[in-house]
């Protein structure tokens, strides 16, 4: 008999499940919500409040509005949203993520103080990616991106760097950026670094890998546009080679190999409880 487990460690993180609730609470009282970019990076959630009244627009869309409200999710945006919003008579309701609007407040202050120093704020995330665009706005896009460290040839290391991270991205990399750094900048030259990296998604990364490493085989649930799922993932696969990425229990179509004996489930932040529900019952069926 094959024993399914589902991680009970994975699922929506804090700022993922305020925002769902946010969406559920508005629908209540109204028919129609705006959502600025998806809720969250799975399709079928997303699909999900659909069916409750919640649209999905990109920028585009929402410059065309005019006296409604519109969600903006855990990632966040910059300030020229609100100021198009408040302009508009659009009713924001803000559900960014509080580690995230914390690090938008920190990098805000930042620039206000350095302006006219000549010091560079460095971001650690991935560009154009919608938390990080929000953290270049409160910069007025002058912030540098910084996805890995051969970027780091955008930086002039005579001129001060603070160094700041995506909060969604590993601690490791961000080591090795503030490392890599160090080894480059002048010694005369100022460089402060900000360990911003939300620590419930961070510690996902050893206990993925303890849950994967207890298991004959592993499915990974996530969308496909998920950045977290990609990270987390991989860490899945280093510690169980026997991993499998996957969107919907439909995509498990191969019979069960007969000599398992211990299947587990797991996702990312993004990735609901119900999906993961649904995988694991789709196993022991198939299992029967």
């Amino acid at each position: 008999m094959i024993e399914v487990e589902i991680d009970k460690n994975s699922g929506f993180c804090f700022g993922v499940v305020n925002a769902i609730q946010s969406a559920e609470k508005e629908l209540h009282h109204t028919d129609v919500l705006y959502c600025l970019g998806d809720i969250v990076h799975n399709s079928l959630e997303v699909e999900r409040l659909k069916g409750l009244g919640l649209r999905t627009i990109g920028h585009e869309e929402f410059t065309r509005l005019r006296d409604t409200k519109v969600l903006l999710r855990a990632h966040g945006e910059p300030p020229a949203t609100y100021e198009f919003a408040w302009a508009n008579g659009i009713t924001i309701i803000d559900a960014t993520c509080p580690v995230v609007l914390r690090l938008q407040q920190k990098i805000h202050k930042c620039f206000r103080e350095t302006q006219g120093d000549n010091t560079q704020l460095v971001i650690y995330g991935k560009k154009g990616h919608a938390e990080v665009n929000g953290l270049v706005g409160q910069t007025e896009g002058t912030a540098i991106v910084i996805e890995k460290k051969d970027d780091l040839d955008k930086l002039d290391f005579t001129r001060h760097i603070l160094l700041f991270s995506q909060t969604t991205k590993s601690l490791e990399g961000f080591l090795e950026i503030v490392e890599a750094i160090r080894q480059r900048i002048e010694p005369q030259v100022k460089f402060e670094y900000f360990d911003t990296i939300c620590r419930q998604v961070a510690n996902r990364l050893p206990g993925i890998k303890a849950f994967a490493s207890r298991h004959d085989k592993v499915y990974f649930v996530a969308g496909e546009k998920s950045s977290n799922g990609k990270i987390l993932f991989e860490e899945c696969l280093k510690a169980n080679p026997n991993s499998v990425f996957i969107s919907h229990a439909s995509e498990i179509t191969a019979p069960l190999p007969a000599h398992l004996r211990r299947i587990g489930v797991c996702g990312a932040t993004s990735t609901p409880k119900w999906l993961m529900e649904e995988v694991a019952a789709h196993l022991r069926k198939m299992n029967e």
